[in-house]
């Protein structure tokens, strides 16, 4: 592809937090670009590589800053649609084949919850929390084929409303494993980082090639109320995660103890 000479002087994106959503991606990435290293996307969220890829590589790339000459810099964004949605591994792999993916997973549990409270503050989501969880193949199953047989349509409701498929990390894991090697990949579990961030932190500095660096606060963003989850549909919740949590924890080596 040519691109336009105005933007040939741009930064070339190091890593991408592709996500999970809800899972602390927006606390990361503000830490990280307070990096004096680090320089800031135009916004956290590009959705590139799943809702604005027609909008071509050129508009995406002059939302990055530019090349300082002598200036050991590097740039990303965190877009944590990324992780689930079918076309993204395949469009980074082709354009960012070296880049550095960065993922963040949460006790799906947790996650699922957390997701449908936000799709309530959104004003998106009418149906109580057991009623969603109940319609989510209904509705996105019809979504996710058509969005199969055509790369342009865009699914709101598949990117809405997918409470619990988000969860199933080892679905998506496994497609971003297919088009990167292991090495690309620093995979943190959510609530190390929500416990120890400055460890974290530094474990992501040190994976991105820069130095370490303190910041004087590590304050957590996006963080809402809401009521707790009844025991039974916790319990029901945590039965039906059992086993995608555990091929989960074979397929990469690790026991995140959801």
């Amino acid at each position: 592809m040519n691109l336009n000479s105005s933007i040939t002087n741009k930064l070339i994106p190091h890593f991408l937090i592709i996500g999970a959503q809800k899972c602390g991606t927006t606390s990361l990435y503000n830490y990280l670009i307070q990096h004096p290293q680090v320089y800031a996307a135009s916004q956290k969220e590009l959705h590139f590589f799943d809702i604005y890829f027609k909008k071509g590589l050129e508009w995406y790339y002059k939302q990055f800053p530019l090349i300082k000459l002598n200036k050991p810099i590097i740039t990303g964004e965190a877009s944590p649609y990324y992780i689930f949605h079918p076309h993204a591994p395949k469009r980074v792999s082709n354009i960012l084949p070296n880049v550095k993916l960065i993922i963040l997973l949460r006790n799906p549990v947790d996650r699922a919850y957390s997701h449908y409270y936000h799709q309530v503050k959104m004003k998106t989501e009418n149906l109580s929390f057991k009623q969603a969880i109940n319609e989510e193949n209904n509705r996105l199953q019809p979504e996710l084929i058509k969005m199969l047989k055509d790369e342009d349509y865009y699914s709101i409701t598949y990117q809405y409303y997918s409470y619990l498929a988000r969860g199933r990390y080892i679905e998506q894991l496994q497609t971003w494993m297919n088009f990167f090697p292991t090495k690309q990949f620093l995979i943190l579990k959510s609530e190390d980082f929500f416990s120890n961030p400055n460890v974290i932190f530094q474990t992501v500095l040190d994976f991105l090639g820069i130095s370490p660096y303190q910041l004087k606060e590590y304050k957590k963003e996006n963080t809402n109320n809401y009521p707790k989850l009844d025991i039974n549909t916790r319990n029901k919740l945590y039965n039906y995660y059992d086993n995608h949590n555990l091929r989960l924890y074979n397929y990469l080596g690790t026991n995140f103890n959801w």
